[in-house]
């Protein structure tokens, strides 16, 4: 199967597979942060505006940039409800358009392996928060077959139908993400182990759900018919339904925090 690039043109999609996981870690991720009311947050790679939302919902800020690259993930996170006070851009995480210390916190939600230069990204975030200020992320860990999609992916290798993973999937690990905060020289770095699930109606919910994915339903649109109804097949045999026929499915994401130094 041909190499395949990684598109994200389908906010609703996204939304509709991803936004239940990237709540249940979001949630998780602000428990651990605890953060103060009345911040100037930065949401970098906000996608569809799950996390957004979710600090507008939770943290009382006075104000919520999301910055993307992909129009059809910003059209879709400005139908989100956040106010007046929530604001979205199209930008790259490589050369954000704010001056420095323009922000109280930065952030980035679920997306760090997708920077083309985490360290660069990283770097970004520090010199648009003011000092003392909090730079975070949180990203599912695929050196440990943390993603939600590990299932599907897994099956897919095993028929030597490659999906295609995000590129910086060695930037995961909790060791590489202090490495890189190390690296920007912040301070006080903590990290913390999440574990969520998410439960599907059936199996036909689990697979129309999961295929909504650009890691896989980019790749399926390229393989042949019989090679589909092998991997629903195979996936199916793998995946345990309770008597109710409910499927339970874990993921597993890395966070860390740091502080820009004075």
């Amino acid at each position: 199967m041909a190499e395949i690039q990684i598109r994200y043109d389908d906010g609703a999609g996204y939304e509709r597979m991803m936004g239940a996981w990237s709540r249940a870690a979001g949630e998780l991720f602000l428990d651990w942060l605890a953060p103060c009311h009345g911040l100037r947050w930065i949401d970098v790679g906000c996608g569809s505006g799950a996390f957004t939302e979710l600090l507008v919902e939770r943290c009382a800020p006075a104000e919520v940039v999301g910055v993307d690259s992909s129009e059809a993930q910003l059209a879709f996170a400005r139908t989100r409800r956040v106010g007046p006070i929530g604001k979205f851009h199209k930008a790259d995480a490589l050369s954000l358009p704010f001056s420095e210390t323009s922000f109280d916190a930065a952030v980035m939600a679920l997306v760090i392996f997708f920077v083309p230069d985490p360290a660069a990204g990283v770097a970004e975030m520090v010199r648009v928060v003011r000092p003392g200020s909090t730079v975070a992320a949180y990203v599912w860990d695929m050196t440990r077959d943390g993603h939600p999609l590990q299932p599907m992916h897994s099956e897919m290798n095993a028929m030597g139908l490659i999906a295609p993973l995000p590129p910086r999937s060695d930037v995961t690990s909790l060791d590489a993400l202090q490495r890189l905060w190390r690296d920007a020289a912040l301070n006080e770095i903590d990290t913390l182990e999440m574990t969520v699930q998410r439960s599907f109606a059936d199996f036909e919910d689990y697979w129309t759900i999961s295929t909504l994915a650009a890691t896989v339903s980019q790749s399926i649109a390229a393989m042949n018919p019989s090679d589909v109804k092998s991997l629903k097949a195979r996936l199916q045999g793998r995946l345990v339904a309770d008597a109710r026929g409910i499927i339970t499915c874990s993921a597993r994401a890395n966070a860390i925090r740091g502080t820009r130094s004075q």
